[in-house]
């Protein structure tokens, strides 16, 4: 027996579906953490598949959901909020929700965030005010 024989090679082969990629090309796509990817499969809004390996595998919809879902919260709506919206929606522009899917709940926590809005853009819109006038009574003519 030569030198080499009690030497055991082992080889680990990623394989994803095709088209499909791992968290760290998702994450590096997106801009997301992958820690911030794997909450939001926690909560329900990422559904990524499996491989043998255990590893998740998005498909190429996933960049396009991320995006969506980091809109979403950017905007101020919760997980919760999302979670129920999600699957109605195919793009920024675009709401797919037929009417009779739309439950009592899902629209009261609708409103409930409209409402917040409006509250948010009129605090806004107060402190807008007041800033100009002040800015127009200290610095008269210009």
């Amino acid at each position: 027996m030569g030198p080499w024989s009690n030497v055991h090679i082992s080889v680990k082969a990623s394989v994803t579906p095709e088209g499909a990629v791992k968290i760290g090309e998702l994450s590096r796509r997106t801009g997301v953490p992958t820690r911030l990817l794997r909450y939001y499969e926690e909560q329900d809004l990422l559904h990524p598949e499996r491989g043998g390996n255990g590893y998740r595998a998005y498909g190429e919809a996933a960049v396009r959901d991320v995006q969506q879902i980091r809109g979403l919260l950017d905007s101020g709506l919760t997980t919760e909020m999302i979670r129920a919206i999600l699957p109605y929606l195919s793009g920024p522009d675009e709401i797919l929700l037929p009417a009779e899917h739309l439950t009592p709940e899902t629209a009261a926590l609708l409103q409930s965030h409209i409402d917040r809005i409006q509250s948010r853009i009129d605090c806004l819109a107060r402190n807008r005010d007041r800033l100009t006038a002040y800015l127009a009574a200290v610095r008269p003519g210009t």
